[in-house]
Parts: structure tokens; sequence; C-alpha cells
């Protein structure tokens, strides 16, 4: 494999690929996220994403839309990235981050939505992570992160900087010595009438997460230390805006997100959830008493929630997954009463999970991003129930789509011991059997949902192959979300066991059905995708080709040189250290003289979680073994590839990795 492929046919297709569907240098909106409504109802400001030139991380822009109309304009324009825009109460001031002074010490600022004038407010030690207006439209509660803190692997997995001024020299070295200080999550409270931020003590304390609890407190996810690994093990505090003091309120089984307390502070949400990444929870609904801790487990209809957010002291409104659907419920949590608002197959609603912004009285009336397959971005309302768009991003991306995808398709199958597992089948044009490539999600606690192929390198790879002629088989098997609670931990303790059953199962399906060719099937995932690529074909020999993305191989020398130690101990459910445990025979290291198939495995040399060592040393395991391997690390990425030009590289790597094992056709 060359080192520098962008002179070929291929990467040069794939960057064609990426400018149709995002169209760089045309100053036009092609992604949006983190939507909010006026107070009015009248418009919305969203976080907009726009490609300038194929270099980078594409930019965002704080826009707005008239949602009578679907005019939409850019409001900011940076430079580098301003995100995560929220209305005041009163609608007379939008709050949001910026890192224009300084790529990635991200730090508030306020925009009159009439004038567009912008301003930052004092700068905070540390950089901005999210925001929330308190109740009352005073002040505002800014979650800080500290310079050289760790981003959480579902954004990267690589450490912050540690200076907000200047880069140190390239030649200074690396230097770790327990103290982890400068890593702290903490709380600053930005005083409108003062122009003032003050930093919330509260001694011992990382705050993960955190909201207003009426006006004079807060509900806060936190741990005794910033190490990613005490967030397993976080648990809910209330604490005291003016003295600090934190009182525990509820310690978990599991792990705690999406925390959302009603106006007086008086009732407060929050999901508690298996989970294997921090900020990506879907789980249980909580019912908290801020005063006594009680505690009250929600009906939910069998949605795995993922979002809360109260409309009322009485009102609550959240969505999730429950299968196949996205979902958007609202409770009554005085009578108890609980509405089903809306549901889809086809049309998911947010970029991980759902992601709502009530609007409207009506019950369930919302703002979100929607899309699909054969959905491009957009800016979509739910009114009594009924979907409609108001702001489409799509450059002709449905009919793009269709020239290469022929139909995306629910399937249940049963797994060897009599469990129905879902997942989606992706047909490219032309007749089957087709070659097929199965692609492993991540987590293990996530899911395949219909989504955007334009939005990340791993989606576009998806449809790259499609219009190659690759059908893509997208499992959810037992430790995924949208199935409940104990479906989800399945998984734990039987790490790449019987959900790897789940997928070879799924194959054998598909094979009986005759969509997929049995002499051309491949594999391929990221992170905890990744290590079941890895481990498969370590256990199963029908593979034509592999492709292996920050992979765990080795889960000894993982526990050792991850930033998130207590993972493996919760999933795998033993201790390191044991001879004859998980750690070695779940190991794909330990079976690579078993593995057969031709394997490429990717890691950004950044990367925190799964360290790029984890690749290498499965590439050295089965070079030694007299497998064909490629080892690709991307010096500038963490845990998967976002910038560009590399993630047109990596996208590329990966069709031309399939096309040579594969034989597949390219249908253009």
């Amino acid at each position: 494999m060359e080192k520098d492929v962008r002179e070929t046919d291929l990467y040069q297709e794939i960057e064609k690929l990426y400018t149709r569907l995002r169209r760089p240098g045309a100053g036009q909106v092609s992604d949006a996220s983190e939507l909010e409504a006026s107070p009015d109802g009248k418009r919305a400001v969203f976080t907009g994403v726009m490609v300038e030139k194929l270099e980078g991380t594409p930019s965002s822009c704080i826009c707005a839309v008239d949602l009578t109309n679907g005019e939409t304009k850019v409001l900011t324009f940076g430079p580098n990235t301003d995100r995560s825009p929220k209305y005041s109460p009163d609608g007379d001031h939008v709050a949001f981050l910026s890192d224009r002074e300084k790529r990635g010490n991200f730090q508030l600022y306020l925009l009159n939505p009439s004038s567009g004038a912008a301003r930052r407010a004092p700068v905070v030690e540390g950089w901005v992570e999210y925001l929330h207006w308190s109740p009352d439209g005073g002040r505002i509660l800014l979650g800080v992160a500290g310079h050289g803190a760790d981003i959480a692997s579902g954004q990267g997995a690589v450490s912050s900087k540690k200076s907000a001024v200047d880069d140190a020299p390239s030649w200074l070295p690396e230097v770790e010595t327990g103290d982890e200080s400068y890593r702290w999550r903490s709380a600053w409270i930005y005083d409108l009438r003062k122009n003032e931020v003050s930093k919330l003590e509260s001694a011992g304390l990382n705050i993960w997460e955190a909201v207003w609890c009426g006006d004079d407190k807060i509900a806060a996810v936190t741990s005794p230390g910033p190490s990613e690994a005490l967030w397993y093990t976080a648990t809910l505090h209330i604490i005291d805006i003016e003295s600090g003091a934190a009182r525990e309120l509820y310690r978990p089984q599991d792990q705690l997100g999406w925390p959302a307390a009603s106006p007086s502070g008086r009732r407060l949400a929050i999901v508690e959830a298996v989970c294997s990444d921090r900020g990506i929870a879907a789980g249980d609904l909580l019912l908290i008493d801020p005063a006594t801790g009680d505690a009250e487990r929600i009906d939910t209809n069998g949605v795995d929630v993922a979002f809360t957010q109260w409309r009322s002291e009485e009102r609550l409104l959240f969505g999730g997954c429950r299968s196949f659907e996205t979902v958007i419920l609202e409770s009554d949590v005085r009578t108890g009463v609980l509405h089903e608002c809306w549901s889809s197959e086809e049309i998911s609603c947010g970029v991980r999970y759902p992601a709502l912004a009530p609007s409207g009285d009506g019950i369930g009336d919302c703002l979100f991003i929607g899309e699909g397959f054969f959905r491009a971005p957009e800016i979509a309302a739910v009114r009594n129930g009924v979907y409609s768009t108001i702001k489409s991003f799509d450059s002709d991306y449905d009919g793009r789509t269709a020239e290469w995808v022929a139909s995306a398709e629910s399937i249940t199958w049963t797994a060897p011991d009599g469990l129905k597992i879902h997942g989606w089948l992706l047909r490219p044009r032309g007749n089957g059997p087709y070659p097929l490539v199965l692609e492993v999600h991540g987590g293990p606690v996530w899911t395949h949902q219909p989504g955007w192929f334009g939005r990340g390198s791993r989606s576009l790879a998806a449809l790259a192959l499609l219009k190659h002629g690759y059908a893509i088989f997208k499992p959810n098997p037992r430790g995924s979300s949208g199935r409940g609670k104990e479906f989800a931990r399945l998984v734990v303790g039987d790490v790449g066991g019987a959900e790897m059953l789940d997928h070879l199962s799924g194959l054998d399906y598909l094979v009986g059905r005759g969509v997929a060719d049995p002499d051309r099937i491949g594999i391929m995932g990221g992170s905890h995708g990744g290590y079941m690529t890895s481990w498969t074909i370590t256990q199963d020999q029908r593979f034509a080709a592999a492709v292996s993305v920050a992979p765990v191989t080795d889960w000894c020398s993982q526990h050792l040189t991850s930033n998130i130690p207590h993972f493996d101990l919760t999933f795998l459910n033993c201790r390191y250290g044991e001879p004859g445990n998980l750690y070695f025979t779940r190991s794909p290291i330990m079976h690579a003289a078993k593995a057969k198939t031709p394997t490429l495995s990717i890691a950004g040399a950044l990367d925190k979680c799964t360290p790029p060592t984890q690749a290498v040393e499965f590439h050295n395991a089965l070079i030694e073994s007299g497998v064909k391997s490629a080892l690709v690390i991307y010096p500038q990425e963490g845990h998967g590839v976002r910038e560009l030009p590399a993630a047109i590289d990596y996208v590329s790597r990966i069709v031309a990795w399939f096309d040579e094992h594969m034989h597949s056709v390219d249908f253009q």
C-alpha cells in the first residue's frame, strides 16, 4: 500500500463524492446541529456547518431560521468554530461558544439576534464545553474543562491543548507525574448584570455535566477526580451556587447522563444506562426529588431515553430509540400520563441520539434535525404528531444516493441461542448475490440507525462501498441500545462472545436469502467495531477482507495504556493480571495465528482511548503469522479520522482494500 494515494483514480473519485455532498467553497450550510427555538416560537438558531476547503475540520457558524418560511441566514462568521447557540428566556440574547481567538479555546459570547452584534464575556480558566441559561435569565452556567483535559471518545479521544496562549516547541517531551490538576472539569457562573464570571467552588468534585436546578443550585454528574475512568462510576450531586456545598443525591448502578431540572428545581430527570462511552447515554428515565433523593423509574413504552428537557413544571419532553425506531414522547409527571408523540424507522433526529428543541404548546411539539439513509439533514418540526420539513440542506443528496443505493431494509434473524437480533441491510444497484461488508458498530452500547451518509468518514465509506456495488450489513447485536438496559447488559462479561455469533448468524441468514455472496464477505468497524473486526477474523475464516479502525487487540496493554481502564474492567467483568481470564482469552493478538483474512488496520496517533499501539500489535502479529496485513496511522488524528483531507484518504484506502480482495464492480 502506497504512502501517498492522492493521484489515484479512487482517491479523486472519493474527493468528488465528498464535494457533491458537502459543496466546499460554495458558502452554503451542508449540515446542522444544536437547534434551539426562540421563546416566541417564530424562529430558531442552530449550529451550521460550511465546508470552506478540503483541509482541516469543517468550521461551523451560528445560523437562524424563520420557522414560518424556512428562510435561513448566517449570524456569525468566526473565524474557526462558533457553536452551541441558546436563547435567553426572554429571547433578547443568544449565548454561544466560540474559539475564534484561539483554536480549541472555547469561550462564552453573547449575540444580539436583531443586530448581529456579538461580544465576548470575560475569559474563564479553561475551555467551555457547554452552557445553560438560568431560569430567570440573569446568569449562565458554564461547563469548563481545564486546558489539557481529555476529550470524550465519541469526539475523538484526544487531549486538549495544555496552554491557551502559546504552543510548546515540538521538541519538548511529554511528562506524566500523576498530577492531573489541569484535567479537572468545573462549573462557572457568568453574571450578565455584573459582566463577571466566577468559578463554583465544589472541592473534590469533577463536574462532567451540570444543569440549573432552580436559580440557586445546580444538579451535576460528578466524580472525585478528573480521570476519564472515573466517569463510569460518577454520581449525581446537588451543589449550592453561593456556598459550593454539595450533597450526593443519587448513586447509580450503571452510568448517568442527560440531567434536566424543571424551572423551579423541584423536579429532576436523568437517564441511567449501561454506557461504554462518556456522553452517549441511552437507557432508563428516572425522576428524582432533589430534596430527598427519592428516585422513580418512568414508563417509556420500551424506549431507551437519550434526551430530556422540561417544557414546564409538569411536562417532560424526551426522546430515544426503540429497536429500529426513533421516538419522541412527553410525560405529564403530575398525572403519570405518557404520550407517544411521533416515531419513525426511516428518520432519525440527531448526530448520535435524538436532540429535541421544544417549540409550540401542543403535546410533543418540537423541532429537531431530521435525517436518514435517503434524507439529507433538515430542520424539521413535529406538530400534533405530524412531521414536516422547514428547511432542507439537500444538494441533490436524495437523487445521488438513489443512483447507488437500491434500498434500506430493516431485518430480523435468530441467533444460535434463540434471541431475536435486529439490523439494517443496504443494497446497491444491480442484482445479488452481492459482495457484502459487515459493518460492526462501536460502543458496544450503541446502535446503527438511519443516518446521512455525508456526515463522517465512516458513513462516507459505507456510501462509497455501496457505489462500488457492495451491500452493507449493519447489525445491532446484544449489547446495542434500543432494546432496554438488560439487553445492553448482555454484552457485559461476554465481550466478543455471543455478540459475535449474532453477527455470524446474520451473515448466514443473508447468504441463505441469496443476498450475500458467501465467497465475497468482508468485515469492518471502528472502536469496539475495530475490536470485533480483529477478533472475529481470528475465530471465523469466512471473510475475504477486513478493515479494523481504532481497535482493541490486546486487553492487557489496553488496560495499561488507555485513558479509560475502567471500560475493560466493566465490560470484561474481571481484573487485569489474572492469567486465563478474558483479558487473555478474548484478545485478538492471542489468536492471530488462526487468522487468514487480509487485514487493513487503521489508527490515529493521538488516540487516548484505543492507543495506536493496539493496531501496531495486531499488524505485527498477523505479519508474523504470514497473513497479509497493512497498517495506516494518521499522525494528526485521534479516535477516528475527522480532518480533511485525511478523511478522503481514509475512505479511498478502505474501498481500495475491499476492491483488491473482493473483486467488486464499480456501478458508476
